[in-house]
């Protein structure tokens, strides 16, 4: 018992202003300047007295790590009610987790470092409208490692998250098709089959489909 009421101590620690400042490396009038701009949520309230959390001094951490990649507070202000404003990850993955994508946690800062200036609260919320982020506490949660490598390899090759964004909508719209008309195919010719065996042969068809159409495409596109 002592073990587990420990443990709950330590998930519900709270602080006082200046023990919180002091843990987060600010002052108690930077903290205040923070609260005033909404950049952490307001504390809970104890008579006259401000208790903050453990989400609080994450919050204020990830404020500072992102000051010192070059965010600017007003960059930083709509990053966090994007967050705040984001859908849960209860949401993100609805009935449950992707049978073969792997889920990726990752902090605000980690965030801005895989995509830099490109990790704006307009291409935040579109990421998360899209499905591929939600949040969970403090952490962000993107719903598919593939897919958050193959967007930030885009984007260091000079193309706008927005533009990979957009293309990820429209590949979403054509990959449910695709899926619907394999679908279809087993549960018609081959209702007895295993579906997890015959998925690997319908993601290959897909796969090298694309490949030739991206020949043609850009044989096309050199020859024009």
């Amino acid at each position: 018992m002592a073990d587990a009421d420990a443990a709950e101590n330590t998930e519900q620690r709270e602080y006082r202003m200046e023990e919180l400042a002091k843990l987060a490396g600010i002052t108690v009038r930077t903290l205040r300047f923070y609260r005033e701009r909404k950049l952490i949520p307001p504390p809970r309230r104890a008579g006259r007295i401000a208790w903050y959390d453990d989400h609080h001094l994450a919050r204020l951490r990830t404020i500072s790590a992102l000051l010192e990649r070059g965010h600017t507070l007003n960059g930083i202000a709509e990053l966090a009610e994007a967050f705040d404003n984001g859908r849960d990850v209860a949401d993100l993955l609805g009935l449950g987790a992707p049978t073969e994508e792997t889920p990726v946690r990752l902090t605000p800062e980690e965030l801005a470092d895989r995509f830099g200036p490109d990790a704006t609260p307009e291409n935040l919320a579109a990421s998360m409208d899209l499905g591929y982020l939600g949040t969970d506490g403090e952490q962000i949660v993107h719903i598919s490692r593939s897919l958050l490598d193959a967007s930030a390899a885009l984007v260091q090759e000079g193309i706008p998250l927005s533009a990979v964004l957009a293309a990820g909508r429209q590949v979403r719209d054509h990959a449910d098709a695709l899926a619907e008309i394999f679908t279809t195919v087993i549960l018609t010719h081959a209702p007895q089959a295993d579906p997890a065996r015959l998925r690997p042969l319908a993601q290959r068809v897909v796969e090298a489909e694309l490949s030739l159409a991206l020949d043609r495409q850009l044989n096309r596109r050199s020859t024009s």
